[in-house]
């Protein structure tokens, strides 16, 4: 350890005392997402409690030359959240407090290590929603919704983090604290910088405070789950339904992702085999609406778009069709997959879901490739599940070639190479993809601004 990391400690532990971890256990614990591809190796791992120890941590690590890691829920997979090269992790799960809440504005003001699910169960007991769910809500933080910006399973009704967040408290790379927008719906007043930092997965500065808008629950949820002969017919339905009610999710997915989450014990929608499936929700807030459904999806049989079907009749069956989408990823992931999250424009999935399968299947025809995802905005999951008989090591080799193999047909569409999880380490190596030369130039220069000694979360996004 040198001299100035020495003195950096010593301050550390002066500041945090026992919360300062520096023992193998908690590195692995803390410095780690969910990606497996680089080992842990923080130098210590930091549990703050306070807006001000944040901003002294961030002092200590500019005068001390530090590079400063944030974890929140370590759910995400783009290794944004690992520490690697020995790095001070900056764990935000003790401030994890609910601090304010504005039934007037239907507003939640909350620490950064607030649970999704803990802030999901709140708004409930306040009579109130917050739509953004996914997966990991069990266990991810705001904090790392923020700087991912999330979306999930309703993206198409309530869209992505960003659309609730109407304030946030940020400590910068140079340790000053922002208070941004203050909780307001309308501020006319120049750059509106809450929106630099969501989705800038910690680059900037950490989030320490946020303020969440609310609204009111869904009622009478009802479920739709459509087998359909091709991906085209898929998109077909979409359109049908969209013109005539407000859809809060619609999600797909494959044959292949159906045989897997039904050989983990989930029954069986209907005795029809599809190629591809599709599950919409929507509020049926009175019998008509229910009738409405009825016949779009009569319709859609008569086209010769839809071959079964099933709607649920209970919030038991409700969730016994979501679970065909939910366990997912669950089901695939004893075959060790290779996962990739991208996004293009609605109309052009079926093309880009065409080119994709083409040139994976030609190049490694004993691939089983996986697709699930949330069609309703254009973001897609693609999951290659590793041959019984192939190392390891060869699968993650073959599967390099495949990632730049898409993400070229991602930049032919004009897509994203990353649409919830962010950029982080995984992807950085393919940002040109999706973002231009002068794009990445002003992305650096933001960085600048906020961060000039490069501490916040340095490696991830791209290089300075």
């Amino acid at each position: 350890m040198t001299a100035f990391a020495h003195a950096a400690m010593e301050q550390l532990t002066d500041l945090l005392g026992k919360r300062l971890l520096t023992d193998q256990e908690s590195a692995e614990r803390y410095g780690v997402d969910w990606t497996k591809v680089w080992a842990p190796s923080p130098c210590a791992v930091a549990l703050p409690e306070t807006i001000d120890e944040v901003q002294q941590i961030v002092e200590i690590a500019n005068e001390h030359g530090l590079h400063l890691v944030p974890s929140g829920g370590r759910t995400g997979l783009s290794a944004g959240a690992v520490a690697a090269n020995s790095e001070l992790v900056v764990a935000f799960d003790r401030m994890n407090k609910v601090l304010d809440f504005n039934e007037f504005d239907r507003a939640v003001t909350v620490q950064p290590g607030v649970i999704t699910q803990q802030l999901q169960d709140f708004a409930e007991e306040k009579g109130l929603f917050y739509p953004v769910d996914f997966a990991s809500a069990g266990s991810s933080q705001i904090g790392g919704n923020i700087g991912t910006n999330a979306g999930g399973i309703k993206v198409i009704r309530y869209g992505m983090t960003r659309d609730w967040i109407t304030g946030l408290k940020v400590v910068t790379g140079k340790g000053e604290l922002l208070d941004l927008n203050k909780g307001l719906i309308k501020n006319a007043t120049g750059y509106d910088f809450r929106h630099l930092f969501i989705g800038s997965e910690g680059t900037l500065g950490f989030v320490v405070e946020a303020t969440v808008k609310l609204t009111r629950q869904p009622k009478d949820l009802t479920a739709l789950v459509l087998g359909a002969p091709g991906f085209r017919e898929v998109m077909k339905i979409l359109h049908a339904f969209q013109q005539d009610i407000d859809l809060t999710a619609f999600e797909f997915f494959s044959d292949k992702a159906m045989a897997h989450v039904l050989h983990h014990g989930v029954p069986k929608p209907f005795d029809t085999d599809c190629p591809f499936y599709c599950l919409l929700e929507f509020e049926q807030l009175s019998e008509q609406v229910g009738e409405q459904a009825m016949a779009i999806f009569e319709r859609c049989v008569e086209e010769g778009w839809v071959l079964d079907g099933v709607m649920s009749q209970s919030l038991q069956q409700l969730d016994q069709l979501w679970q065909l989408r939910e366990r997912i990823s669950e089901s695939i992931a004893p075959h060790t997959p290779y996962k990739n999250d991208i996004s293009v424009s609605i109309a052009k999935v079926p093309d880009f879901v065409e080119d994709v399968d083409t040139v994976v299947q030609d190049a490694y025809p004993d691939f089983e490739i996986v697709w699930f995802g949330h069609i309703g905005d254009g973001n897609m999951h693609l999951n290659i599940l590793k041959p019984a008989d192939l190392a390891k090591e060869d699968f993650f080799a073959k599967c390099n070639n495949v990632s730049k193999w898409v993400f070229e047909i991602v930049q032919k569409y004009n897509g994203s190479i990353s649409a919830e999880h962010g950029v982080g380490m995984t992807k950085k190596p393919y940002l040109e993809y999706s973002r231009s030369p002068e794009e990445i130039a002003c992305m650096k220069a933001v960085k600048q601004v906020f961060d000039p000694n490069n501490v916040m979360n340095p490696g991830k996004l791209f290089d300075v």
